[in-house]
């Protein structure tokens, strides 16, 4: 470890892996586009009107808060990012680690989107339509964890608690 105090490395982990974030939520963005033009699906708003019923609006099912979106898609890919970050710096590493953070992404988006009333459970969804969720949440969760894990050595990781006693 560094002469950095555990809160200030736990602090840059964070802010690198929000960066990362950042950069798979573009990444998994860029896989929607192409996923639409190859099946024809349409956009969702459902992430703007959940954003947007937060901020107390109470928009309808026929809105598209293009805009609203964006900053729903980004502001997610950041503030989990921030937590992959912090998992890289502490040693949750590599491929088990970036599929428990596709879990984390897709619970916390169908927590606020359910939450608001905006979406519906998953277990309602066609299955079409939950696999290319969860394939586009794993794009961004790989992006995301293959760059904070390059950028961010694991300095936190500690070997206490391996048994549990």
């Amino acid at each position: 470890m560094t002469a950095a105090s555990r809160p200030d490395l736990l602090l840059r982990a964070a802010g690198i892996g929000a960066a990362a974030g950042v950069i798979g939520a573009a990444g998994m963005v860029v896989g929607e586009k192409a996923e639409q033009a190859l099946t024809r699906r349409p956009n969702s708003y459902v992430p703007g009107r959940a954003l947007l019923t937060l901020l107390g609006q109470h928009p309808g099912d026929d809105e598209r808060p293009r805009g609203w979106n964006s900053v729903m898609h980004y502001g997610t890919g950041a503030a989990l990012g921030s937590l992959r970050g912090v998992w890289a710096v502490t040693g949750i590493r590599g491929g088990s680690a970036n599929a428990w953070h596709t879990v984390v992404r897709l619970a916390f988006d169908q927590t606020v989107e359910n939450a608001t009333g905006v979406g519906a459970p998953p277990a309602s969804w066609p299955v079409q339509e939950l696999t290319v969720d969860v394939l586009h949440k794993a794009v961004y969760s790989v992006l995301t964890g293959a760059l904070a894990d390059r950028l961010l050595a694991p300095v936190l990781a500690s070997g206490r608690g391996r048994t549990s006693h």
